[in-house]
């Protein structure tokens, strides 16, 4: 049956993906790592059930305690969904509490520590390769810049305003994190070139994808939308976003 399972999600179209439920449901998705051979940080993980490809996304899961990290084997893009954990590097700390954002770069030797459990979302690029090792953080308030929109022949009301901050990006350009915002807009179904994770930090967005299923998403939420994924787009207010998205490089 499980097998069965597997395959017919392998099958059914792209779709988005709510993760503070998939977080929540311990049934859903595939545990991911060896405790025997890795830290809790890196061995104590549900991942989604994507096909083949660049990024790996999904929930770790930590009770009280503290750990360490020797290499971070690959760019990765966390929030803490639930409860804080504190990251340490060098003599540097950073706190991480419920929606702060951070990436941990290929290659960075880290250690962790939690007062209580704790519930992280993860973006893996898998195709990262090793960088300075560093923690970055994502800006709280930062200077946006502008930032292209959505392609006009898409637009089903009159082109918003869009705004960028980028706060990592790949060598190569295929992984970004950052803060995005936009005026009100719609649009019509597109095909996603990219894996796409979204932390809505004000406003809300309708989603629809090919099946027709339709899901409003408001501040707090985060969702990810898969590669390949045919969705529409609405907001009737002011969004503001902080993303990480992957392509195939």
């Amino acid at each position: 049956m499980l097998n069965m399972q597997s395959a017919a999600k392998r099958h059914a179209p792209r779709s988005f993906i709510d993760l503070r439920t998939f977080a929540r449901d311990a049934s859903q998705g595939v545990a991911f790592g060896n405790w025997a051979m890795e830290d809790a940080f890196l061995s104590s993980r549900r991942v989604l059930e994507f096909p083949c490809g660049p990024a790996t996304a999904g929930v770790i899961v930590l009770a009280a305690g503290s750990g360490a990290v020797a290499s971070m084997p690959a760019d990765e893009f966390i929030i803490a969904c639930d409860g804080f954990i504190t990251l340490a590097q060098d003599g540097r700390k950073l706190t991480l509490e419920e929606g702060g954002c951070a990436v941990i770069r290929h290659g960075a030797a880290v250690t962790w520590s939690a007062h209580g459990p704790v519930t992280l979302i993860f973006m893996r690029y898998n195709h990262s390769w090793p960088g300075d090792g560093g923690i970055v953080p994502m800006a709280e308030n930062p200077d946006m810049g502008p930032s292209g929109g959505p392609l006009a022949e898409l637009l089903l009301t009159p082109a918003p305003v869009c705004r960028n901050h980028v706060d990592y990006q790949s060598a190569d350009r295929a992984f970004a994190c950052g803060t995005w915002d936009a005026t009100p807009y719609r649009r019509r179904s597109m095909v996603y070139q990219m894996v796409e994770l979204m932390y809505l930090l004000k406003g809300s967005v309708t989603l629809a994808d090919e099946t027709g299923r339709t899901r409003t998403f408001a501040r707090g939420d985060i969702v990810i939308v898969e590669q390949d994924a045919q969705c529409s787009w609405e907001s009737r207010e002011h969004v503001v976003k902080v993303y990480a998205t992957c392509r195939a490089a």
